[in-house]
């Protein structure tokens, strides 16, 4: 114990440089966290509230619109996070041979959306899945199709939400991973081909391996910034149809904004948190091995 305290101080000009960066954390992410939970165990509302333990766990959990909103979450976490991760990883492969110009166009190209405004993009796809003027039904209709009502039928909604997000996501992984194959030496994958290996080896046996740290955070980041999406939901469906695109986040909001019962909304809120960090955990046991080169 004593050696720990001296080292401890030994270091202590280092623990001044990590202090901004630590109350940060603690301001707008320990704070919040911690009034949530203490939230989450009183009946807690506008004018009065009650201590009553657990009971608001118990509630959500025998609540139907809950469970299908957990569903919900899971499916638009799930069938967003590969095929966007895949998407990013597939783009990166292809404009990783061009010269250093051309892929810093594709580049920005492709990560213009992710510094665009959420509510604006949803209000653009709005347009795009009209099924009366929108641009993929006259598609559908040059082809001899009949048009669909994307966002109005619970068959369609939740893979329209999917396939928008999927196209218009990954723009920041995609740089994240060309920045991490461009530090891959060369040699590894000159070697692959004088022992005569073919592009899908190269692929799957030198690039992905070594790219498992990124891929790793990108990952993770998808995951939690997908399981907690909203904007598009408010914007686009407002949950339906029949609560068919109704997630976690979305009635979160609507237990605290509009029936203000903040108790109930922080106990949702709490078992968001817990799943994501039960999936973090799993995602690091699954590709969390160190790579070095």
């Amino acid at each position: 114990m004593t050696s720990l305290m001296q080292r401890m101080w030994k270091g202590k000009s280092g623990y001044f440089f990590l202090l901004p960066h630590f109350l940060l954390f603690f301001i707008f992410f320990v704070v919040p966290v911690g009034w949530g939970m203490y939230l989450s165990l009183f009946e807690y509302n506008v004018f009065s509230q009650t201590f009553i333990w657990f009971d608001n766990y118990k509630e959500i959990f025998s609540d139907q619109l809950f469970l299908k909103s957990l569903a919900n979450t899971f499916l638009y976490t799930f069938g967003v996070v590969p095929l966007w991760l895949g998407k990013a990883l597939l783009v990166t492969v292809l404009i990783y041979p061009f010269r250093k110009s051309v892929r810093t166009l594709f580049k920005a190209a492709f990560y213009l959306p992710h510094i665009s405004s959420s509510v604006i993009i949803a209000m653009i796809w709005l347009w795009v899945f009209n099924p009366n003027f929108g641009l993929l039904n006259y598609f559908l209709q040059t082809i001899g199709l009949d048009p669909i009502v994307w966002l109005g039928n619970k068959a369609t909604a939740m893979p329209a939400l999917i396939m928008m997000q999927v196209i218009m996501g990954g723009g920041s992984t995609i740089v994240l991973l060309s920045a991490a194959m461009s530090s891959i030496p060369e040699y590894y994958f000159e070697a692959a081909k004088l022992e005569g290996a073919n592009t899908w080896q190269v692929f799957t046996r030198i690039t992905v391996p070594l790219l498992k740290p990124t891929l790793l955070y990108a990952m993770v980041m998808g995951t939690i910034a997908n399981f907690q999406t909203f904007s598009n939901i408010y914007i686009m469906t407002q949950g339906g149809p029949e609560f068919s695109t109704s997630t976690v986040a979305y009635q979160v909001y609507e237990t605290a904004f509009q029936n203000y019962n903040l108790g109930l909304a922080s106990a949702m809120s709490m078992v968001m948190f817990v799943i994501l960090v039960g999936l973090a955990i799993i995602q690091f046991k699954w590709l969390g091995s160190s790579v070095e080169y």
